[in-house]
């Protein structure tokens, strides 16, 4: 058996959490997982600024503090925080290490970075990307450890690969032993977002209402690539099957999941609660990866603004409405690329606050002309201060101009992308593409249970009965859906169709929805094509990663049968 641990879903995580893992209990590795779309984004706009930066400097102040301990107890630390600069990081580190006076020895993995092939791998030169980043896979990180790495850094791979890459080397798995390094992928996608796997975010949350701060994961990998998800003794948190699934469903799509190593059937994971916080996984089964590996490219896409207007009391939709004509009347000489308006309903009749009493009207917009989204919009915004509806007051001022990004995906072919493993010795691994692959196609959808017999209903919210995770890929929208019984489960695959989904947020009802049933996990996943625009960092609506989405669709009110409730 192989340890593994993570301290760290994304950059700005718990700072302390490294050191608490080490502490906790036993570890052989311990992960962090630094790099998400809007990071890639923040890290190119820091090495514009500065070619010597681009990477996770938190994580450097966790291993100043925690280093040394980590050597004390025999921990080996891998993670993906060397962003766009694995190098840069290595070489931080390696003076970390000399000023500590510690005998730790660093590697990197590099080769991800394919910024100034635009035109060479179709990657639309005529708008050069900020940060091009292909996924690259475990195998890199294994050479390294394989060769005696204490620490290792990379730039961009999988987030499950942080975790595939230790058990790969410690039992010894090649390229072709697609089960167990798809055993090993799923467990890593457990803990690549770290206290989402242990009652974080969690939809039943009020179940575990006393349990503290959640703990850390870890994963107990097997050599067939099974596993026992848990946390260290005495920490905060509750692991269940219900938490395990939530994570599973995060960020997904169909049961097919592809990476650049194998392709991981979500369709065959069997969970099983195997103690207090234990949660065995197995059964699960792999096929080789696609030809293609994923690129993710960010671009600045102009710059945006944004404004929020205080409506209260009596005649909302017409204070709207007039605020509304006024601003776009003053921006009619030079309007905005986009102008987006929101009206929130937050108030209340006869409210007994003034705050109940408002509801707000949001309009941001956009150009590629930071002028016209500057001053020109601030002024135009404050100046109806004493010429508008009743009652007339913001949130806060109008600022400047800020720039806003764009997230696109492609894929290009994986023997084109260089993986390259440098060694603790400064020797230079060349990782080659997988052998044999096996181009991407969808599963066929499985045969539905039969349907429950009709009988009483009662209407209550959905998240009586369903538990629901959603996030961001790129520009869409992922909503996964689970419920806790084989009953309950006749009814969800049934009455939760796209249709369904569209009639209950109506902001989708124009959107393309595609959805994927996980009988083994009693769960549906859905995917959302186009409701987050051009990816996170355009902030194209009020969530602009989708993470509350799935808690709307609980929010509201549909006819369940009573045999469930």
């Amino acid at each position: 058996m192989i340890r593994i641990g993570n301290a760290s879903g994304f950059y700005g995580d718990r700072f302390a959490a490294v050191r608490e893992m080490l502490t906790g209990g036993e570890l052989d590795v311990l992960t962090g997982d630094y790099l998400a779309e809007l990071t890639m984004l923040i890290l190119g706009r820091d090495q514009l600024a500065d070619p010597a930066r681009g990477y996770a400097r938190t994580f450097l102040r966790q291993l100043e503090d925690a280093l040394g301990l980590a050597a004390e107890r025999g921990v080996r630390v891998v993670s993906n925080a060397g962003g766009l600069n694995p190098a840069g990081l290595a070489a931080a580190l390696r003076q970390l290490v000399d000023r500590l006076g510690l005998a730790v020895s660093v590697a990197h993995v590099e080769g991800d970075d394919l910024r100034g092939r635009e035109a060479e791998l179709g990657l639309d030169p005529a708008a050069p990307p900020v940060t091009a980043n292909a996924y690259l896979g475990a195998f890199g990180i294994a050479e390294c450890l394989r060769a005696g790495a204490d620490v290792v850094v990379t730039g961009r791979v999988t987030d499950a690969s942080l975790v595939v890459g230790p058990a790969a080397a410690h039992f010894g798995w090649t390229p072709a032993d697609h089960d167990p390094l798809a055993g090993a992928v799923v467990a890593g996608h457990v803990l690549e977002c770290g206290a989402h796997a242990t009652g974080g975010n969690y939809a039943f949350f009020t179940e575990h209402r006393g349990a503290g701060l959640p703990g850390f994961p870890i994963a107990e990998l097997a050599a067939d690539g099974s596993s026992v998800i848990t946390k260290h003794d005495g920490t905060g948190g509750a692991v269940t099957t219900g938490t395990v699934t939530a994570q599973l469903l995060y960020e997904i799509a169909g049961p097919r999941y592809a990476g650049p190593d194998v392709t991981t059937r979500f369709d065959t994971v069997l969970l099983e609660q195997a103690g207090a916080d234990r949660v065995r996984i197995s059964g699960v089964r792999g096929e080789p990866p696609p030809p293609e590996v994923k690129v993710g490219c960010t671009r600045l896409a102009g710059h945006r603004n944004e404004v929020t207007f205080v409506l209260t009391g009596l005649d909302i939709d017409a204070k709207a409405a007039l605020v509304r004509e006024q601003l776009d009347t003053a921006l009619a000489s030079r309007p905005p690329a986009s102008t987006r308006w929101t009206l929130a309903r937050t108030d209340h009749a006869d409210a007994a606050t003034e705050e109940t009493a408002s509801a707000l009207l949001h309009c941001a917009v956009t150009d590629p002309d930071p002028d016209v989204v500057g001053r020109a919009f601030s002024g135009a915004a404050v100046e109806l201060g004493l010429s508008s509806y009743p009652g007339f007051h913001l949130t806060a001022p109008p600022g400047r101009a800020d720039p806003y990004g764009a997230f696109t995906d492609a894929f290009v072919r994986a023997s084109a992308v260089p993986h390259t493993a440098v060694l603790p010795s400064g020797e230079r691994v060349e990782i080659p593409a997988p052998g044999g692959t096996l181009p991407l196609a969808d599963v066929a959808e499985p045969p539905l249970p039969e349907p429950p017999p009709p009988g009483p209903t009662r209407r209550v919210p959905l998240g009586t009965v369903i538990g629901a995770r959603s996030g961001d890929k790129g520009g869409s929208a992922n909503l996964g859906v689970w419920v806790r019984s084989e009953r309950a489960w006749r009814w969800l695959a049934h009455a939760l169709t796209t249709d369904a989904v569209r009639a209950l947020l109506p902001e989708v009802a124009d959107l393309p929805v595609r959805r994927y049933a996980l009988s083994n996990l009693w769960a549906v996943n859905f995917v959302i094509e186009g409701l987050l625009g051009e990816g996170v960092a355009s902030r194209a609506r009020f969530d602009p990663q989708a993470k509350a989405l799935g808690e709307w669709l609980r929010a509201r009110d549909v006819d369940v049968p009573e045999v469930l409730l």
